[in-house]
């Protein structure tokens, strides 16, 4: 039989997995699969699990939240031999997994790890870490992990609209040079997010809609300090519409990108605390990592018809 490891985060969402973790075990092994399964018992468990197993396994599936996909992912970039990795999203937003038409529904999410199509996707490198979908500075960006779960648990994204309206009477900016291209920008930023994603935070358009997550490119967003209230409440309105305002944003894509400021600045990774940096150099690791997704949707993934089956 093929091996799987299937890691997941108890905790993650409601706790709804349990109630179904029987019947998506038994979808596995139905797919042919023995199943060896994890559940975290603290943050950051899941990386240590996925860097320190010695057994052999042809996939690796994991459950939880953004938080867990990213470790999974971070862990299995180090591993010498990366194996795919099936994705079942039981977290608040689920952004990627939105970004890829992961399904919603547990019982069909676990049937799309073992059924679905290797799409050979994208990682980020940022300095000597690794992200899936975004890294990002600025405002709003310590929402995520300063969030307490259980409010999470209970309010979703309310609780990070709770927790991010506390922030707008006290925006902070940051001088920075970026470099991208052999372009340089400097100017002075309340936010930045490097992507490759189609949902940021839950909202749809704000990246733009011609994202392909096997192209070797990031989509980049930098929105500049408002010099008076009435510019801040443009830039509040843009987002809320999703919509681009050039006078206070810039957006390309790049496949390589340096931020020098002048002093350190609080960066997340994936929502999860990414550390502070005065100096942050991001490269694109095209198709580093095969997830798995729908197969009919990979066209629309991809840049070209790429995927793979999961056994080569």
């Amino acid at each position: 039989m093929k091996r799987m490891l299937f890691v997941y985060n108890p905790r993650a969402g409601k706790g709804l997995l349990r109630l179904s973790l029987s019947d998506i075990v038994d979808i596995f092994v139905k797919a042919g699969y023995d199943v060896v399964v994890y559940p975290t018992q603290a943050y950051r468990d899941a990386y240590r699990k996925i860097t320190a197993f010695t057994e052999e396994y042809d996939l690796v599936v994991c459950s939880g939240g953004d938080g867990t996909i990213d470790e999974v992912v971070t862990g299995m970039m180090g591993r010498e031999r990366k194996i795919p990795i099936g994705y079942i999203p039981t977290g608040t937003t689920n952004d990627f997994a939105n970004s890829l038409h992961i399904p919603k529904d547990l019982l069909a999410a676990a049937d799309n790890a073992v059924n679905g199509a290797a799409f050979p996707c994208d990682i980020g490198q940022f300095n000597d870490d690794v992200f899936v979908y975004i890294a990002a500075f600025g405002l709003f960006t310590d929402v995520s992990y300063e969030t307490r779960q259980e409010l999470k648990n209970v309010l979703g994204h309310l609780a990070y609209i709770l927790e991010g309206a506390k922030r707008l009477f006290n925006v902070p900016s940051y001088k920075i040079k970026v470099t991208h291209d052999e372009e340089v920008i400097a100017d002075e930023f309340i936010y930045g997010m490097v992507t490759n994603s189609r949902s940021v935070g839950g909202f749809r358009n704000m990246i733009g809609k011609n994202v392909k997550f096997d192209d070797g490119e990031f989509e980049v967003t930098l929105i500049r300090k408002p010099s008076n209230p009435i510019e801040l409440q443009e830039i509040i309105a843009a987002l809320l519409i999703e919509q681009v305002d050039t006078k206070h944003m810039y957006t390309f894509k790049a496949k390589q990108i340096a931020f020098e400021s002048e002093v350190e600045i609080p960066w997340t990774l994936d929502g999860e605390y990414g550390g502070y940096h005065d100096y942050v150099e991001i490269i694109n690791q095209q198709q580093a990592l095969k997830l798995m997704v729908p197969e009919d949707c990979v066209e629309e993934l991809s840049e070209k018809w790429s995927c793979l089956p999961v056994d080569v």
